[in-house]
């Protein structure tokens, strides 16, 4: 199935933690917090003004992005836990990484 957001909606794939902290302790699954990272699959067109005239997205597909704690609804497409939220949930691309480097 493919998914397409509308409008300034993006499709993110949570980026999972360390399962150790530094200094070597394991953390459980039950006091793990969910990611505030991720990558971005899919991009809306972006928000229109009121004249119509489009606003194009500030992110792009495979972008590395931080967010918010509860932003965003979860979805499940094709058996992946996704995340949908408005471009403005996102609080910024964290550059040097590639979406490659973080599947």
């Amino acid at each position: 199935m493919t998914f397409k957001p509308l409008h300034d909606r993006v499709l993110v794939r949570r980026i999972e933690s360390d399962e150790k902290t530094k200094g070597g302790l394991i953390i459980p699954d039950s006091a793990k917090e969910k990611p505030a990272e991720g990558v971005v699959v899919a991009c809306g067109e972006g928000a229109r003004k009121d004249s119509g005239e489009l606003i194009a997205m500030a992110v792009s597909d495979g972008d590395h992005i931080l967010f918010g704690k509860w932003s965003g609804t979860e979805v499940t497409i094709d058996g992946e836990e996704l995340l949908i939220m408005k471009e403005s949930d996102i609080l910024g691309i964290i550059e040097g990484k590639s979406a490659a480097a973080a599947a």
